[in-house]
């Protein structure tokens, strides 16, 4: 079985605004990395955060991240980024937890993308949810490939498939259902009884 995929930000805490403050960003300075960083995420985090303000916002982090045939990642994945890192909910995130998270998971990806074509198939996808414990039938994996899968390319460009943004959104997504299924079905037999109301947050709160 695959090691755990990096779902959650729990384990690469991002830094606060003030982790960086003492470091000067107007004209004629050339900053340096807060204490302990790493200078190759310092210097792509000082790339991203073009307005200088020592956080990254979302429209900073979707242009600066890109899929493997340089399309822009899925505005519904970096959201779900945010989402994770933005721990103060203040709309931005700080330096370092997020870029470690993202080359975990290229890590993982490169990982099932056998025929290293830059998006994964149908049968890369069952392979990946069965290594990270999920044996899901093949009418969810399909289910799963329709949602998540990339549209049909024409000239340059991976074939059709699901992406690397796809893919950490579709696995994360996996995850989330999963656990809320297993929070409810405190016998463990497989079934549920829940309300439409109960339904509704399951399906709405899922990336």
């Amino acid at each position: 079985m695959y090691n755990n995929p990096p779902y959650g930000g729990s384990l690469h805490h991002s830094h606060s605004h003030s982790s960086h403050r003492g470091h000067q960003t107007g004209y004629g300075y050339s900053p340096g990395p807060p204490a302990g960083a790493d200078p190759q995420l310092w210097q792509w985090f000082t790339a991203v955060d073009s307005d200088r303000s020592g956080s990254i916002s979302v429209s900073e982090l979707q242009a600066a991240l890109v899929n493997g045939n340089w399309s822009r990642f899925d505005l519904d994945t970096v959201k779900m980024l945010m989402n994770i890192f933005d721990t103060d909910r203040n709309g931005t995130i700080g330096f370092a937890g997020l870029w470690k998270y993202i080359s975990d998971w290229q890590g993982v990806f490169r990982h099932f993308d056998r025929d290293r074509s830059g998006s994964i198939d149908g049968r890369e996808l069952s392979e990946a949810m069965r290594s990270f414990g999920y044996n899901l039938s093949p009418i969810l994996l399909t289910l799963i490939e329709r949602k998540y899968a990339s549209a049909p390319t024409t000239g340059y460009g991976p074939p059709p498939g699901i992406t690397f943004d796809r893919f950490v959104r579709a696995c994360v997504a996996v995850k989330t259902l999963t656990e809320s299924f297993q929070r409810l079905d405190s016998d463990r037999d497989g079934w549920i009884s829940i309300n439409y109301e109960e339904f509704m947050k399951i399906v709405l709160n899922a990336p």
